[in-house]
């Protein structure tokens, strides 16, 4: 059985003044995310702004951030794509430098149907039979969903072994953990979503607030293990405010300004994507202020 742990953080990809990636400072991101309650990194995915970033850049970056923590956490290399070939030789490649999984997204744009979906994934696991996968079903951003009869087929697939789910269905979630084997991790891809998603028999989150609060969320989530109900609550209750203020508009763009609040040098997203407006700047700060963030 493949554990990734409870709270997996998609990592923000830090860019210098000119655009280009600044790698040493992914490398001491990682670290700090690592020593704050991560427990695993997943690597060029939504919140690291892959759309954007070349292949050899997203290989560089697997590579800078594998050495950063050193076996300290496991790494997710985030190499699907719409092209199933693509999908193959990126994680072919990732396989090879001894990652511990990879994050294979919904094909995006060319909506394909079912049966499409099925055969990409397939295709992908029985091309990399030893790297662990992880399906990646997000909707809103991919424009096709992965129905949970799919996926509890792709679950039959030896190293298909979890899913990050973020379409907000949790009807839908319900039926996939019904339908799934209990050893398939089920992961929430929102931070709002992963109280609830525990209750239904999930096993964490792909998280975006980690970068700030990865240690509550790690005490959230054990403290629901340990039936501490009312204590796991609170700490949701609390997070909440943060939780949707990172998705105030499109991310990571809230997050690369909090953290530039904090400090950290992680620079602008690539266009399209832009800087924080000042309206939810203010938002943004207030909420961080609140918690003791700032």
């Amino acid at each position: 059985m493949v554990n990734f742990g409870r709270v997996l953080t998609a990592m923000l990809t830090p860019f210098k003044e000119d655009g280009s990636v600044n790698y040493e400072v992914a490398e001491q991101l990682a670290t700090h995310l690592v020593n704050n309650g991560t427990d695993t990194l997943v690597v060029c995915g939504t919140t690291g702004e892959s759309p954007t970033l070349t292949w050899d850049e997203e290989y560089q970056l697997f590579q800078v951030i594998q050495k950063a923590i050193a076996g300290k956490a496991k790494v997710i290399a985030g190499t699907g794509s719409n092209s199933t070939q693509e999908a193959i030789a990126a994680t072919q490649k990732a396989a090879k430098i001894g990652l511990d999984g990879s994050l294979q997204v919904v094909p995006y744009y060319n909506k394909p149907p079912q049966s499409g979906l099925y055969h990409h994934f397939q295709a992908i696991a029985q091309a990399c039979p030893d790297l662990p996968l992880m399906l990646y079903n997000v909707p809103s951003r991919t424009g096709q969903n992965l129905q949970p009869e799919t996926v509890a087929r792709l679950a039959e697939i030896p190293n298909i072994v979890a899913l990050k789910e973020a379409s907000g269905n949790f009807d839908q979630a319900s039926q996939i953990r019904r339908l799934t084997p209990p050893d398939f991790a089920l992961y929430s891809g929102d931070d709002s979503f992963t109280l609830a998603m525990l209750a239904i028999g999930g096993t964490g989150v792909v998280s975006v607030a980690s970068h700030l609060v990865g240690q509550d969320l790690q005490q959230m989530i054990q403290a629901f293990e340990a039936g501490k109900i009312v204590r796991a609550r609170e700490i949701h209750l609390k997070l909440f405010p943060l939780f949707k203020v990172l998705f105030c508009t499109t991310n990571p763009i809230p997050l690369k300004a909090a953290l530039k609040l904090q400090g950290w040098d992680v620079g602008s997203s690539r266009p399209p994507l832009c800087d924080l407006a000042t309206e939810f700047k203010e938002e943004l700060e207030k909420v961080l202020i609140e918690l003791a963030l700032l």
